[in-house]
């Protein structure tokens, strides 16, 4: 695996060069948030399961990277002050604390729009052809837009300090979340070529591993530690923000990432190849402390 996240860091280099330009400040802002580390957990399921399914790691590198893009991109704007106010992310500061709210709003404007460039580069249509290419890309705008990432964060806000029921808050993390594991995973199957049965299934697996790794991560904000995790923690309990722990507690949390967890290892049946890495990767994930 650190094999595959030093190749990831050499393509989104390579993807988001520096510049001289006159627009350099954006492109810099774009490149503190893109290349300013995280566990490139999208980009490796692209990778994995275009793999699984028989592709290449080259054919799906452009949308590795463009997954990549948008999630950066996502935290950029999550963390301004009109959202979440955070002022560090991954160990160092956010985005708008280096380089101010409007540059920062720039710079995840940009991301997302570079993300759809890579995506349909002239590397993505030579490696897996435009037909692939353009569903890949449709995949991932889908995941990223108003029915599924932009949605999600639109119902955080609609429901903030609310006690939502556990579906409501099911829908806000699917949107939040798991849209954009789910894009990653099935544009990895489509830059294969794979059939439908299969794409469904890396949806499924995604949508499991998604939900473990937000409710996880709402474990993490009480018990984790602050300078691991590389950002702050007790802000959910900080912002009266509904989640599962406040709903559940912290023991039936937990069982909820190993329900999830496990239902993501049995949709990984369908495909009958080696799927070791992402049975244990499920597993890591629901178990994680950073």
């Amino acid at each position: 695996m650190t094999d595959q996240i030093l190749k990831i860091e050499k393509a989104l280099d390579r993807f988001a060069p520096e510049t001289d330009a006159l627009y350099k400040t954006v492109t810099d802002a774009m490149r503190y948030s893109l290349l300013g580390g995280g566990k490139r957990v999208r980009a490796v399921l692209t990778l994995e399961f275009c793999k699984l399914c028989g592709g290449t790691e080259e054919a799906a590198m452009p949308f590795a990277c463009a997954v990549e893009m948008v999630h950066a991109y996502s935290l950029i704007h999550d963390d301004l002050p009109c959202m979440d106010n955070d002022d560090m992310r991954r160990g160092k500061p956010s985005n708008h604390k280096v380089y101010g709210e409007n540059m920062a709003l720039l710079a995840g404007d940009g991301l997302l729009t570079k993300a759809f460039e890579t995506a349909l580069s002239f590397e993505a249509l030579r490696a897996v052809g435009a037909e692939r290419a353009a569903r890949a890309a449709s995949v991932l705008a889908f995941c990223a837009g108003e029915r599924g990432m932009v949605g999600g964060q639109c119902v955080d806000l609609e429901t903030e300090n609310q006690i939502v029921p556990l579906d409501v808050l099911r829908v806000k993390d699917t949107g939040k979340t798991a849209n954009l594991i789910m894009a990653a995973c099935m544009m990895g199957c489509i830059a294969a070529g794979a059939d439908e049965e299969r794409i469904e299934a890396a949806k499924d697996y995604a949508l499991h591993i998604g939900l473990a790794f937000q409710i996880r991560d709402d474990i993490l904000d009480v018990v984790g530690d602050a300078q691991e995790l590389g950002k702050n923690i007790g802000v959910d309990a900080q912002n009266n923000r509904c989640t599962y722990v406040s709903l559940l507690g912290m023991e039936r949390a937990q069982a909820l990432v190993d329900e999830h967890t496990r239902a993501a290892i049995d949709a990984l049946e369908v495909f009958g190849g080696e799927t070791t890495f992402l049975h244990d990767f499920a597993l890591q994930l629901a178990s994680r402390s950073k």
